[in-house]
């Protein structure tokens, strides 16, 4: 069966995370003391012990996801020898989860990938005074009249799609007003829920440039290897493999739409039949069911999952 290992964004964190990973097994310890010791700060307590206000931090939440994700990853390795260039045709990560999957793929060192994403985080939360940016779920449109929706509230203010998640599953991101209009544009186009998201900051919009340049910035010290299999990009819905050409992508990411759509179709078209969502919850499982009903998932978080998905092998 060809497979592509999925890797989750932000909204996925609980406290808990990779406890019961870390209790199990050495290979999740050491991921999570790695991280700890790469960011100066107790990140692993933080993630199972709370509280869920100071994880969910955009600077906390980003390297915590992908710690979590990487750990899980290791104990494939470590326990059932996975060889993640034989296992999978594909890597993609939803957001942030793209540098989780370039951890796993062995592109970016772990403790580099914990600091970039603690330099992101803080980066995206600094670029737009609180209060100022606004998220909003545009539920039951299609990808063009949520983009019309937004252009339409837009008033010279931005209002940007900020992902494509899944049919009638669009994000709009941009100033806060401008938002509050595309959630009534939206209604008034038909959207079967128009909500606007409980978020620190607007995410995925032009808004987000400071963060973009701080990203750039980083990159040009930062080294990146090929990953042992190439990357489905958030920002062109295809392959890429060429480290220069990853890292660029990444700091275009920043402000870009999230074209997880279209990303999973590209998947699907190259003879993907899985998507198997590594670390925390099962939101990009979710959203495959509303891509594609012919293709399959499997989440791996825990320990039972760990060998249930070793022994599907």
């Amino acid at each position: 069966m060809a497979r592509a290992f999925t890797f989750p964004g932000q909204g996925s964190q609980t406290v808990g995370m990779g406890k019961a990973l870390a209790d199990a097994f050495l290979a999740a310890r050491e991921v999570f003391e790695e991280v700890d010791d790469a960011l100066s700060q107790k990140l692993s307590t933080l993630m199972f012990e709370g509280p869920m206000e100071d994880l969910t931090l955009t600077e906390n939440t980003q390297p915590a996801l992908m710690a979590n994700s990487v750990a899980v990853m290791r104990v494939l390795q470590a326990e059932g020898g996975l060889d993640l260039g034989a296992a999978a045709k594909f890597i993609a990560g939803h957001s942030l989860g793209e540098y989780s999957a370039l951890a796993a793929a062995g592109a970016l060192d772990l403790g580099v990938t914990a600091r970039l994403l603690k330099l992101r985080g803080q980066a995206m939360q600094t670029a737009v005074p609180a209060g100022e940016g606004a998220m909003a779920a545009l539920l039951g449109l299609d990808l063009d009249a949520a983009r019309a929706a937004a252009e339409e509230a837009a008033e010279g203010d931005v209002c940007d799609v900020a992902n494509d998640n899944a049919p009638g599953q669009v994000v709009v991101s941009g100033a806060k007003a401008a938002v509050e209009r595309a959630v009534e544009a939206a209604k008034a186009r038909g959207a079967r829920r128009a909500i606007m998201l409980p978020v620190s900051a607007p995410f995925h919009c032009a808004l987000l440039k400071p963060a973009a340049d701080a990203m750039a910035e980083a990159f040009e010290s930062t080294r990146m290897a090929p990953p042992v299999v190439p990357l489905v990009s958030n920002v062109t819905a295809a392959p890429v493999a060429d480290p220069e050409e990853i890292k660029a992508l990444l700091v275009r990411q920043v402000t870009a739409t999230v074209r997880w759509r279209e990303g999973v179709l590209a998947m699907k078209a190259a003879g993907v039949e899985q998507l198997v969502e590594v670390g925390c919850g099962k939101v990009l499982s979710g959203m495959v069911k509303r891509i594609d009903r012919d293709m399959t998932s499997a989440n791996i978080e825990t320990p039972a999952d760990v060998e249930a998905f070793l022994k599907s092998l």
